[in-house]
């Protein structure tokens, strides 16, 4: 699973970078909305053929992999199509849900019997806002997403 959310991770961050590659962040959909998701395959054409067709999606390519593709609905980006690591398993789809502050979240799922996955939360490049995986106590993962990037800690001067 550790490879799958690399390669999850990846396919975020070079899909969200594309979509703010002019002047703006992604869309705010407010806390508690769904911001972003990503979907695996083990068959990318057959997949952009089927999600294409079944809801008018179109699909543009991510930057540096052939391995990806951005989904683009009514001409705003809303998430990826991936090659799956290895076969599909329910670890291989993830819903991004915005959050007001990653951090405090994070400590509440796993106050609530969650777990926070290994390398994250982390920053999203260009100051677009922090990632985090959690994974409920059912084995489930779940994306979050900040437009606020965590502030980075300041080395104390002694």
């Amino acid at each position: 699973m550790r490879a799958a959310i690399v390669v999850l991770t990846l396919t975020l961050i070079a899909g969200q970078t594309r979509s703010v590659s002019g002047q703006s962040l992604p869309a705010d959909v407010g806390a508690g909305r769904v911001a972003w998701f990503d979907l695996a395959t083990t068959d990318l054409p057959t997949s952009r053929d089927f999600y294409g067709q079944l809801f008018d999606w179109a699909f543009t390519p991510v930057r540096g992999t052939d391995q990806a593709v951005e989904i683009v609905a009514g001409g705003t980006p809303v998430g990826t199509l991936r090659v799956a690591d290895g076969a599909i398993s329910v670890f291989n789809g993830v819903v991004y849900v915005q959050v007001s502050d990653l951090l405090a979240s994070c400590t509440k799922a796993k106050a609530l019997g969650g777990t926070v996955a290994a390398g994250f939360p982390f920053n999203l490049p260009g100051g677009i806002g922090a990632i985090a995986l959690v994974v409920d106590p059912g084995g489930h993962p779940v994306g979050l997403y900040s437009r606020t990037p965590i502030a980075t800690k300041q080395p104390d001067n002694q």
